[in-house]
């Protein structure tokens, strides 16, 4: 299989075009074609010569995600269900705008993205797990979440104003950038993927590229520890998120297996060592479970933790999976354990209600599709 053009650097783009004897500029053309104006076909460059037009077609893929299938939550979530050129089935959602979800100041539109087809980590909560891993995602096809995200919302802004297309020989106006906020925390393990996720960020991150701020990128792991530290030495200051769910072995080890390989006293000092070289503050994502892990007694070893880390922790009550048992706790539970860390001092936020409406939790949407389709 031929490589898709948006898993290239800037940089090997323009070897390419020198290779060709083409003029340096070129490269800089088809980097706005693709990241400014998000175009899906090579016919679409029309200020591209028709010769190396047919170079691009012969030598790369333009490949795009083909949207399955759309949900719209009543607070403005969207989850998208994407089918890849394998007919492999992930998701991306959109989250509106809330103040610091992840970033310092509020987030606008974060976009959380997708790693992998399913997820080898088995986290007993989670439904990207429940068919099993299928394969990692490219970096082209990490990227072109984003692009197809915002191709979708301008042809929806594009219904609103009823805009008429631009004339052929003209570059189409170019529109804001929608997604300014990334969260990978999507199907799969992200730091399992680690060479085409890093790849896809610096493309995403590039000025000639999504042009998302580094800070404005946050990536989560189970607790990957070799990876972890690995991220820590990489220049690009890139957010950390850890999905803990428990902040005692016992706990972690009852719905996250990873735990067991990489327990928390190795979790803990890779994190300490990713905020020493970073100088970052880390979160803790903590999705609260009824019955396991949503006791008062569980906040003062996560307030531990959390102090430890000088980190953040993000409650996020559980979205309810067919097939699992677990339940979300009470709201009233919610908010005692909310309560109690704040008591602790423990910078805390608990997220109400973003997407619970419209099975926003990983890969909900796709096994619900994925068994439509088998029982046809």
């Amino acid at each position: 299989m031929i490589c898709d053009i948006k898993s290239l650097s800037a940089d090997a783009l323009q070897y390419q075009f020198r290779d060709w004897n083409q003029p340096a500029y070129r490269a800089a053309q088809v980097l706005e074609w693709l990241y400014v104006h998000r175009v899906s076909s090579w016919d679409a460059m029309t200020n591209l010569p028709k010769a190396v037009r047919e170079l691009l077609r012969a030598n790369y893929s333009l490949q795009t995600l083909e949207l399955v299938r759309k949900q719209g939550a009543r607070d403005t979530t969207q989850k998208f269900l994407w089918r890849l050129s394998d007919h492999a089935l992930i998701e991306s959602v959109l989250i509106p705008a809330n103040p610091a979800l992840y970033g310092e100041a509020s987030d606008r539109h974060t976009l959380c993205v997708s790693t992998q087809v399913g997820c080898a980590y088995g986290c007993k909560f989670c439904a990207s797990g429940l068919e099993g891993w299928k394969r990692n995602l490219r970096a082209d096809e990490i990227v072109e979440q984003v692009l197809a995200v915002e191709r979708w919302h301008a042809a929806e802004e594009a219904k609103v104003s009823k805009a008429q297309p631009a004339p052929s020989n003209k570059l189409p106006e170019s529109s804001n950038r929608l997604v300014n906020n990334i969260v990978i925390m999507g199907m799969g393990e992200p730091l399992a993927n680690y060479d085409n996720l890093m790849q896809a960020l610096r493309i995403l991150n590039a000025p000639w590229g999504g042009g998302i701020g580094a800070r404005k990128i946050t990536i989560s792991t189970s607790g990957l520890v070799p990876q972890i530290r690995k991220l820590a030495d990489d220049p690009l200051q890139f957010r950390l998120a850890i999905s803990l769910h428990g902040a005692t072995d016992e706990t972690r080890n009852k719905i996250m297996p990873v735990n067991r390989k990489y327990p928390l006293a190795e979790l803990t000092a890779a994190c300490e060592y990713y905020q020493k070289r970073k100088e970052r503050m880390i979160t803790l994502e903590y999705i609260l479970i009824a019955g396991v892990n949503d006791a008062i007694e569980e906040t003062k070893p996560l307030a531990k933790l959390a102090q430890l880390l000088h980190a953040k922790v993000n409650l996020i009550p559980y979205n309810r999976v067919e097939d699992l048992d677990w339940e979300r706790p009470t709201e009233a539970v919610q908010e005692a354990f909310l309560e109690a860390l704040e008591k602790q001092n423990v910078t805390a936020t608990l997220r109400r209600e973003k997407g619970h409406d419209i099975d926003a939790a990983c890969g909900q949407l796709r096994l619900k599709t994925e068994r439509e389709l088998a029982a046809k």
